[in-house]
């Protein structure tokens, strides 16, 4: 067992904040393993590197020998979380949501050890409560206290509706604490209030109140909005070899240390060399490289990932790809962009009959692939690398 301020600054690594530390260390202190919760609602079928924040610090904990509780909320998935929402979100259906929880079983077992991870589904608690139940924890929590949540707020001041049943969420997500007797739940920096209602509902069980510990949300591929399928700025973590190391190859340099503290396994000393390798001339192509190849060996193979960074040199012509490139950010009115408008915009061709026919000629790239329809359109919150001819280039962002 690692001595306390050992494990204490393994858990703050990338971590945004705990509440409260002094709990935490005298938890620690005790020498026997902390019940470690995260929950995750199954509302879509694919996890992606976003989501992997949390569960790579749950591996910490558990490779520090603490008992690790992955939490699927099949119940708290039928109420839909509000958390963010500037709109009602509409709650799955039950068959959705049993099959996405499958596919996240599946998915989060290339990071965390099968034999000491417990799942657990919350519908197995509140599949047995009743509606008196329900009405008695809804009495736990003011509308008052309710609406001090940001997003709430937002909506009430704005009219925007929320409806009752949203109000019921935090309530079951701290409930949720109550059941599994956590220690230590972990959580998006956008969760506080849902982890704080937790430790609320525990302290009025006569319950030691859990730890609180907020990870930050890690930026998509253009570096400013949350990774998110729906912005179509993510890199999914059943996304082909290919195309994994073609995304990751396509995040900024300044991007690639956030990258780098909260998914890569390697100690930060480590990745602290590398920092000062760049800053004494190193090429910063290559440290990317590393954590391409770390990412896709975790949720692929080693063979995978040297294939792919090999394929990936090839289609950039064995090094033809310069360096360094201008950094293009374009900001759309729309949420996506054509093909010839965004090259004429990058200042890659001079306009939009000269993109036209540059791609008839086969000489655009994507991310290194030729394209050969002038038609096509590119979604907000993607970042290409765009090429024209033998020497234009341009590292697009679209926002």
């Amino acid at each position: 067992m690692i001595s306390v301020e050992d494990a204490i600054q393994q858990i703050k690594r990338g971590a945004d904040e705990i509440l409260v530390e002094s709990e935490l260390r005298d938890k620690l202190k005790r020498g026997t393993p902390l019940k470690i919760k995260a929950g995750f609602d199954p509302t879509a079928p694919d996890l992606h590197l976003g989501h992997t924040v949390l569960v790579n610090k749950m591996r910490q904990f558990q490779q520090m020998g603490h008992h690790i509780m992955f939490l699927i909320g099949d119940f708290t998935g039928l109420i839909g979380d509000p958390t963010g929402k500037s709109t009602t979100r509409p709650p799955l259906t039950l068959e959705e949501i049993q099959e996405n929880a499958r596919s996240y079983k599946e998915q989060v077992f290339k990071i965390l050890d099968p034999e000491l991870t417990e799942i657990c589904f919350n519908s197995t608690w509140f599949g047995k409560k009743d509606a008196a139940d329900m009405i008695k924890l809804a009495s736990r929590h003011t509308v008052a206290r309710m609406l001090e949540r940001d997003d709430f707020s937002k909506r009430f001041k704005g009219n925007q509706p929320i409806s009752i049943h949203e109000f019921l969420y935090p309530l079951v997500q701290g409930w949720d604490s109550v059941e599994m007797q956590a220690d230590v739940e972990l959580g998006g920096t956008d969760q506080k209030f849902n982890l704080l209602v937790g430790r609320e509902l525990m302290k009025a069980e006569g319950m030691e109140p859990q730890i609180i510990l907020t990870m930050p949300i890690l930026e998509g591929l253009d570096g400013v909005q949350k990774m998110s399928k729906s912005l179509n700025n993510y890199i999914g973590i059943e996304d082909a070899p290919n195309e994994m190391f073609g995304k990751l190859m396509s995040v900024s340099d300044e991007l690639m240390w956030r990258y780098f503290e909260l998914l890569s396994f390697r100690p930060m000393h480590k990745i602290n060399e590398f920092k000062t390798e760049i800053d004494q001339g190193r090429n910063p192509r290559d440290v990317k490289f590393l954590l391409a190849k770390e990412i896709i060996t975790r949720f692929h193979s080693a063979a995978a990932a040297s294939k792919a960074q090999d394929d990936f040199i090839a289609r950039f012509a064995k090094g033809a790809m310069p360096d360094e490139m201008p950094e293009v950010t374009l900001k759309l009115e729309d949420e996506s962009i054509g093909l010839a408008t965004m090259l004429k915009q990058a200042s890659l061709t001079s306009s939009t009959s000269e993109s036209f026919r540059m791609v008839k000629q086969g000489a655009v790239k994507l991310d290194g692939e030729k394209v050969s329809d002038k038609g096509l359109n590119l979604k907000k919150g993607r970042v290409i690398v765009a090429q024209v001819g033998k020497r234009k280039f341009a590292r697009i962002t679209l926002l």
